[in-house]
């Protein structure tokens, strides 16, 4: 059975602003899932959504699966049980998700007691060995988080996730303002324990190449919508949706002259969520786009072996 199900997924903000838009995922044991796009493209607004941690404004409709449970539906107390224990968010901006009047032992710790897993001296000692297990002594959760650098915290954000022994990570930007060498090494901690643990993860990233380095498979949004859907490394290297390909090309390849002599980028933003343009949402940036673009909503479309793409030339030999 699946660790998680996504099916037509709609989440609406006060408004009318429509930032996910019918959205399918689906995620199996010990499978690692990439979420790419720009900013605005509904990103994290799915992974708050998985977890039912929207504000009370938002309307979601659809189902969301969480080893079959539909977390759209739990009473309070279930999904408060589900939270950390099943599945939890690794959230972006480590400085700003620690509560900074508190030592980082005891936030790790907190989870642990409040499910029942453990007393209150149990906990932090199961605190130090998780600092461990993400390459922190256990004497820095003594600290808080002002002491920390940027990936001391986001390991402390990442051993707070494991606490509990969900089966589901969900990581929203994990390595955000973080240095070249300290995301590396954040990236790959992330890997190590996800296959250490069996655990299922979504990685949600802008960065294209970073996802296909680090998951099985890649969904890439635009405007809300799934676009493009497939295997990661396939992905990357030959996108199907001009969206998807565009989002590639924007990260040089080290050692292509192509692509160091005459980079490629992407002009304009996403449009904005309570102002949608008419047929395919990407149309009025996309350089292939025909007349029926502008008329014709793009739905997913098998383009190729385990792939999907979101476009009218897909199938039509482009």
């Amino acid at each position: 059975m699946s660790v998680l199900e996504v099916r037509d997924l709609r989440v609406t903000y006060a408004g009318g602003f429509a930032a996910v838009r019918g959205v399918d995922l689906e995620l199996t044991a010990g499978q690692k899932l990439g979420v790419a796009g720009e900013s605005g493209c509904g990103k994290s607004t799915l992974a708050l959504a998985l977890l039912r941690l929207l504000p009370a404004g938002a309307r979601v409709e659809g189902r969301i699966l969480l080893d079959g449970e539909d977390v759209l539906t739990m009473r309070w107390g279930r999904l408060r049980a589900v939270r950390w224990a099943g599945a939890s968010l690794v959230f972006q901006g480590a400085m700003h998700s620690l509560n900074p009047v508190h030592r980082v032992a005891d936030q790790i710790a907190e989870p642990i007691v409040l499910h029942g897993a453990a007393t209150p001296a149990a906990a932090r000692r199961r605190a130090g060995e998780l600092l461990e297990q993400v390459g922190l002594p256990a004497a820095r959760g003594r600290s808080y988080p002002h002491e920390l650098s940027g990936g001391q915290r986001q390991r402390v954000m990442i051993a707070m996730a494991l606490a509990c022994g969900p089966r589901l990570i969900v990581a929203d930007e994990p390595t955000t303002a973080l240095d070249v060498m300290v995301q590396a090494q954040i990236l790959r901690l992330i890997e190590g324990l996800v296959t250490e643990e069996e655990l299922s993860l979504i990685m949600i990233s802008h960065d294209l190449a970073v996802l296909a380095d680090t998951c099985d498979r890649l969904a890439v949004m635009y405007a809300g919508r799934v676009v493009e859907e497939g295997p990661a490394r396939d992905l990357f290297d030959d996108a199907r949706h001009p969206y998807a390909r565009a989002l590639a090309s924007a990260f040089p390849r080290i050692g292509d002259p192509a692509a160091r002599f005459a980079p490629r980028g992407l002009p304009g933003d996403p449009p904005d969520p309570a102002a949608l343009p008419p047929g395919c949402a990407f149309h009025p940036r996309c350089t292939v786009a025909l007349d029926t673009c502008a008329v014709d909503d793009q739905t997913l479309r098998a383009a190729g072996a385990g792939r999907q793409a979101a476009c009218v030339h897909v199938g039509n030999g482009r």
